[in-house]
């Protein structure tokens, strides 16, 4: 949603003649446009900053807590590894066995 200077100067524009005061020039009107444009972006460059500041703390907590699961997973991995290479030792030494004692 980005808006181009020529928007904001456009919205400065209409809200200072929405203020214009009867006996007011067209210097004073145009002062006040300059203000009201110079606000507008003060205010976009702040919200934009806050935008990021919130990103930043979204993208820290959320690398926090991907931290924090991924040992766990680690730990997980290598025991299931021994389990299933146990198990197919069993069945491959009963495999052996039941294969001896049939002969």
């Amino acid at each position: 949603m980005k808006s181009s200077p020529n928007k904001s100067n456009e919205d400065a524009a209409k809200m200072a003649k929405s203020i214009q005061k009867p006996n007011q020039t067209k210097q004073q009107t145009k002062l006040i446009t300059q203000g009201i444009q110079k606000g507008i972006e003060l205010y976009k460059k702040q919200h934009k900053a806050k935008l990021r500041e919130q990103d930043k703390i979204k993208k820290k907590a959320n690398k926090n807590t991907s931290d924090s699961i991924e040992p766990t997973i680690i730990i997980k991995q290598p025991t299931i590894a021994w389990l299933l290479l146990a198990i197919s030792w069993l069945g491959f030494s009963g495999y052996i066995l039941s294969n001896t004692l049939l002969n």
